[in-house]
Formats: structure tokens, C-alpha cells, sequence
């Protein structure tokens, strides 16, 4: 298990030597794992990795047991010698105040806190113990949300050079196998077992349905297909990139200018990533924006009729005048 953990941050690069890591652990098998085998990896002097990690936890207020996950992480991290941060959100309040769903509430304010951690501690890399059962659990809930291939690539080994997943590559069996024959009694969520959410049902329902009756090994098999889709699709953002620096005019905080000719020239489907490119660059984030409203601006954009806009959501202005596309930031 280690030696495949080893393998997968050799492979991607997740961790090189000066790095300081925020790792998130709820106690359960995967982060529990995760945590205690980058401790050992860090520890061991033959391998001459030299980084260090951070421990954030946080109670989420929704569960009974969630105190003695707090206090199990905190013990964990004190018998290995780890740095520990924990903070109690009510996410079920964040959740009705924001008018979304617990599990996305729940993920935001994981995510808010690492970050506050980060910076705190002047780290520079935040590690989440999602495994291969999870990416493909998001694939099958990209797919059955409509995304496009992009949904395909599922949960990505390091992302913006700042989140890194070093059990990526490992299935959810083989985490639990460690911690048994590693005597680590890890938390147990009992919520991970009641289908009331998207990603339980696919977990608990769908996928031992697949095995039993279509493909056993598909854990495997929809693996293949990210890592397939992953190598088109990062070909496709190089080019666009590339294509993007020839045709942006002018970049700020508050607005973009693209030249409209330049952009008219590209196929669509690099016309589609060029778009979101841009909007990520813009607002730090194309949350809210779906596959209508690029489609959308490209039309617009084809029309060619000056002082026309659209308002993909509230963050964003897309105006075509003078031959040129301006991307607004309102916030």
C-alpha cells in the first residue's frame, strides 16, 4: 500500500522536498490512512523525502459521534507527533442560509478551513484522502448530471498544483485492508451508509448493482476510461491555452478583452475551453456556468452584432463591440 502510494506521488509529482502539507482527516479509513503513511514516508531516512504536514479536522456538528472523531484525530496526531487544527461549523445552518445542500455546505467549509490553515502555517499544498471508489462514483455522477467529457477525467491526482490526492490510485478495499492489518481502529461515518444522498446511493446501490450484473471489475474499467479521457483532454487545454495568449488583448481584475476575429477562427470545441479558460482566469471559478451558456456566447459571438451582451450568471458580463469580447467581472 505504501509503495503504491510512493508510486502515485512519484507519478504526478504531488510532493517534492521543502513542502508543507495540510492534510485533511475526518478519522475515517481513507484520510486516517492517508495520513499515517505519509507520516511513515516522511519518517523513513532511506527514502530522502523531506516535507512536512498539518492536520485540520472539522466537526461538522451533524452527527452524535462527531466529538469523538474530533478527540480520536487529535490522540491520533499527538501519539505520531503531528501538528493538529480542528474547528466546529454548523454546516446543516450554513446549508439553509445558503439555500444548498448539506453535502456541498459540508465540502465548502472543509475546503474554507484548509485553506485558513495554509495560510496560517505557511504551507503550500493541501492533501484530500480521495481514492479511486470516488472518482468513479464522480464520474457516474457527472454522467448521470449530463456533463460534458471534461466530467469524464472524474477526481484529478493534483489540481492547480495546490490539492493533491496521493490515494487516488488505491480502491477503497485496499485502505481499509491497511488500517486492519495496521491495528488503526478508524472512525466509521454511519451516514456513508444511509441512501440519502447522490454519491451514497451510487456507492451503496449502483455500483454493486454494475458489479453483480454487468462488470465486475468496473472500478477498473471507468478508471481506463478517465485516465483516456484525461490525456484528449489535457492535449485540447494545452491548445487552447496556446490559442488564448495569442488572442487576449488585455487582462485585470476587472475585465478582459479578447479579440473577436481571433476567437471566430478556432473550432468550437477549443472556442468552448478557451471560454471557460478565460472565465476561470476572470473570477477564480466557472462554478454556475453550464454547457447553454458557452454555447450561448459562441452564437453571439458568431453573430458578430455589436453592443449585445449576456449575463451567464451574476458574476460575470460577456459584451461583443469594436470586433472585441469583453469579459466583466461584477463582483
Amino acid at each position: 500500500m505504501r509503495e503504491k502510494v510512493l508510486n502515485t506521488i512519484k507519478r504526478y509529482n504531488l510532493i517534492e522536498n521543502g513542502d508543507k502539507i495540510v492534510l485533511g482527516v475526518s478519522g475515517g479509513p481513507d484520510s486516517i490512512c492517508m495520513l499515517n503513511i505519509l507520516n511513515d514516508i516522511r519518517n523513513d531516512r532511506k527514502l530522502q523525502r523531506e516535507f512536512d504536514i498539518i492536520v485540520a479536522h472539522v466537526n461538522h456538528l451533524i452527527r452524535e459521534e462527531a466529538i469523538e472523531d474530533e478527540d480520536f484525530v487529535r490522540k491520533f496526531c499527538e501519539k505520531i507527533n503531528v501538528q493538529f487544527y480542528s474547528k466546529s461549523i454548523d454546516v446543516q445552518k450554513l446549508a439553509n442560509n445558503n439555500k444548498i445542500g448539506t453535502e456541498e455546505a459540508g465540502r465548502n467549509a472543509r475546503y474554507e478551513f484548509f485553506d485558513e490553515i495554509l495560510e496560517i502555517t505557511n504551507s503550500n499544498k493541501i492533501a484530500i484522502a480521495h481514492n479511486k471508489n470516488d472518482k468513479v462514483e464522480t464520474i457516474i455522477m457527472n454522467v448521470l448530471r449530463g456533463s460534458g467529457t471534461t466530467g469524464l477525467k472524474g477526481i484529478e491526482p493534483i489540481k492547480q498544483g495546490k490539492y493533491i490526492r496521493p490515494l487516488i490510485e488505491c480502491e477503497r478495499i485496499e485502505i481499509e485492508q491497511y488500517c486492519k492489518d495496521n491495528d488503526i481502529q478508524a472512525r466509521i461515518d454511519r451516514t456513508n451508509f444511509e441512501n440519502i444522498y447522490t454519491r451514497n446511493k451510487i456507492r451503496n446501490v449502483i455500483i454493486p448493482y454494475i458489479k453483480e450484473e454487468f462488470n465486475p471489475n468496473i472500478i477498473e474499467t471507468l478508471d481506463r476510461l478517465s485516465d483516456l479521457v484525461k490525456d484528449d483532454s489535457d492535449y485540447l487545454e494545452k491548445i487552447a491555452e496556446k490559442e488564448y495568449k495569442n488572442i487576449i488583448v488585455e487582462e485585470n481584475k476587472k475585465e478582459f478583452v479578447m479579440d473577436l476575429k481571433g476567437f471566430n477562427r478556432q473550432e468550437k470545441v477549443i472556442k468552448s475551453r478557451i471560454l471557460l479558460h478565460t472565465i476561470s482566469r476572470l473570477l477564480g471559478t466557472t462554478k454556475g456556468i453550464e454547457k447553454i451558456h458557452i454555447e450561448d456566447v459562441i452564437k453571439l459571438c458568431d453573430n458578430n452584432i455589436g453592443n449585445k451582451f449576456l449575463t451567464p450568471n451574476k458574476n460575470i458580463k460577456i459584451l461583443v463591440k469594436n470586433r472585441k469580447i469583453y469579459f466583466y467581472n461584477q463582483n
